[in-house]
């Protein structure tokens, strides 16, 4: 695939003004484009520096640091996969994926941070009850928030990682699955979540008001088959974690994605999972694609990566010894040293000569940017 350098940012910069004049998103919504369009330049301020063997000058500027931002996560997966290991126990693991209905998009868009809470709800519901009715124990997860689709479709799903342990009645750590290759009977399993789900739902809209209105759409949902899918389990922990850690800080669409950018245009490939994922070519008017892409930006504080049962912070003591010591313990470590033994990528080392370390020469405050900010309309 070649890359051609084209940004999200340079998106939201040629089709912003024109997506807020026909789309009216809130403030959050506008806040969090106008920080990605601004992600390390001079709007943000920086620092100049130059290499002590070849003398050349660098201009590096700040991130925004956003969690939707596409430049922005790569880092924050490092350091978060080196955090949970210190966390997770040292077991084998299932990745259990719980995805709702497509015709649920519609209650989705009324109150996405209400809709995606009662997710996280009903997913941990129907998994811990499991784990009581199928093994005796108190089971676990690790759940991610997912909501887009290859082509920027709202498509809300969770990913699980299930340990194959829980603690049983007298406080015992207790393995589970039938020999490591079976869980749980996903039919069984995927009717639980549809009934956990549902009746949340349908408590929310009585109380907002909204289960007449929706109340057909409702009955349609309940009528459908609901689907869980389930991995067998990994080998170990640090596979989980190396695993897991792809999924943590994805965004919606990674710059590497976008092909061109035209007058009316935004192209892009994406995974065609129907034909054996594929990559494929696609294309979006650019107002399209940033009303898309905002349907990805989740509410603010919420929160999208959740320890649930043995795994949260509520059984540290008990599943202290079943976790894994750290390879590694420094103390004093400045981010710059964390990332060198994380990544193996120098950030002080020379671009140009590969030779010389770069030096600060020069603090660069925030100044006023060439970009223009979005506004929201009223």
């Amino acid at each position: 695939m070649k890359h051609n350098n084209y940004e999200v940012a340079h998106v939201i910069q040629r089709f912003g003004d024109e997506f807020v004049k026909k789309h009216h998103p809130n403030t959050w919504t506008t806040r969090t484009l106008n920080a990605l369009q601004i992600c390390r330049t001079a709007a943000l301020g920086g620092h100049k520096e130059r290499c002590d063997h070849c003398e050349k000058i660098r201009m590096s500027y700040n991130s925004c640091r956003n969690r939707h931002c596409p430049k922005c996560q790569g880092l924050k997966q490092a350091f978060w996969i080196e955090d949970v290991s210190k966390r997770i126990i040292d077991t084998k693991y299932f990745h259990v994926v719980f995805t709702v209905p497509e015709q649920l998009n519609t209650i989705c868009l009324l109150d996405s941070k209400r809709f995606y809470s009662i997710l996280f709800t009903s997913v941990w519901q129907s998994l811990r009850t499991f784990g009581y009715t199928h093994y005796g124990v108190e089971s676990g997860a690790l759940a991610i928030l997912h909501t887009w689709g290859q082509n920027l479709s709202l498509h809300p799903h969770i990913h699980c990682l299930v340990p194959a342990a829980g603690i049983d009645l007298l406080g015992d750590m207790k393995k589970i699955s039938k020999k490591g290759k079976y869980l749980y009977p996903v039919k069984k399993l995927s009717i639980e979540f549809r009934s956990n789900m549902m009746k949340r739902l349908k408590k929310q809209l009585k109380v907002n008001n909204q289960l007449t209105k929706h109340q057909s759409l409702i009955d349609k949902v309940w009528a459908k088959d609901w689907v869980v899918y389930c991995e067998p389990s990994f080998a170990d922990a640090d596979r989980v974690i190396k695993y897991l850690g792809q999924y943590t800080h994805r965004v919606a669409i990674s710059n590497h994605r976008i092909q061109n950018i035209t007058k009316s245009f935004v192209s892009f490939f994406y995974k065609d999972y129907k034909d054996n994922g594929r990559q494929k070519p696609t294309k979006l008017k650019g107002v399209e694609f940033l009303r898309r892409f905002s349907m990805h930006i989740l509410p603010k504080g919420f929160v999208k990566v959740r320890y649930y049962g043995i795994l949260s912070n509520r059984y540290t003591k008990q599943t202290a010894m079943y976790r894994k010591p750290p390879k590694m313990v420094i103390d004093n470590e400045t981010s710059q040293q964390r990332i060198l033994r994380l990544t193996g990528f120098d950030i002080y080392k020379c671009p140009f000569c590969k030779k010389g370390h770069m030096h600060t020469i020069e603090i660069i405050p925030k100044i006023r940017s060439p970009v223009r900010f979005l506004y929201t309309i009223n």
